[in-house]
């Protein structure tokens, strides 16, 4: 079996009805993962899921918002309940709101931090517990180069991103005696139905692939292999990291 392999495993994906989310779930999927797509949209979630069935996996659609524990709490149980256990936890789910810092609402605030930072601490809380009695665990946010870098995405986004990165770090170091690794995923720009206005601008646009060394954005399906090689056995001696898939974009920054 290849050590890349997910066949076995279980792996739940918050905000898996659309774009980075879906993508995600279904090459976990191709790769051998059963699934739990979680989001907020029904429909869209549980499209993602008869997807990931007619792969031959097994899969399930919760409807779920993550920033409401009991409602969290309510999607791990049943997704315990219907696959057994919960062997990897992408946490995708995410948004943001683009308002210069000094005009920021602090109710926007409040929304992409909590849907950003709070929600997939929640998820990781929960899926956290169930993992420490299996005594194995794969756990990988889906953080940002916005949370390590200064960009032009929002005082709102960029501290949440960080604030992602810098848990993603502390869950490792707490949670690794227990069979657990927890690393994080930092995306640019990828196109999605989110990005594809912003991308749609040639301006921006050529700003942002002036700052990209491989001059183009990427494709969501460049984003599968990392994040399955932090959900299989080839990740098995790293945690507490954060892999940047960039372009290289980061090579400027730090």
């Amino acid at each position: 079996m290849s050590r890349f392999s997910l066949e076995g495993r279980v792996a739940l994906v918050t905000g898996a009805g659309r774009g980075i989310g879906k993508a995600l779930a279904l090459g976990l999927a191709q790769d051998g993962a059963d699934l739990v797509c979680v989001a907020r949209t029904g429909a869209e979630v549980e499209a993602t899921a008869a997807l990931a069935r007619e792969m031959g996996r097994r899969a399930i659609a919760v409807t779920a918002d993550i920033t409401d524990r009991s409602q969290v709490d309510a999607a791990v149980a049943a997704a315990v309940e219907q696959l057994g256990r919960i062997d990897i936890l992408v946490n995708n789910a995410g948004m943001n709101i683009r308002t210069p810092a000094i005009d920021l609402p602090e109710q926007d605030w409040d929304t992409v931090v909590d849907t950003n930072l709070k929600g997939p601490f929640l998820v990781a809380q929960a899926v956290g517990r169930q993992m420490r009695e299996q005594g194995y665990g794969r756990i990988i946010n889906i953080a940002s180069v916005g949370g390590g870098v200064a960009l032009r995405t929002g005082v709102a986004y960029g501290s949440s991103k960080a604030g992602l990165i810098h848990m993603t770090r502390i869950l490792a170091l707490e949670w690794a005696k227990y069979g657990i690794t927890v690393n994080a995923v930092g995306p640019w720009y990828f196109k999605t139905s989110l990005t594809e206005k912003l991308l749609a601008n040639e301006q921006y646009l050529s700003e942002i692939l002036a700052r990209t060394p491989l001059k183009r954005v990427g494709e969501l399906e460049e984003l599968v292999g990392p994040v399955v090689f932090f959900a299989s056995g080839a990740s098995s001696y790293v945690t507490g990291q954060v892999l940047y898939v960039d372009g290289g974009m980061t090579i400027y920054g730090f």
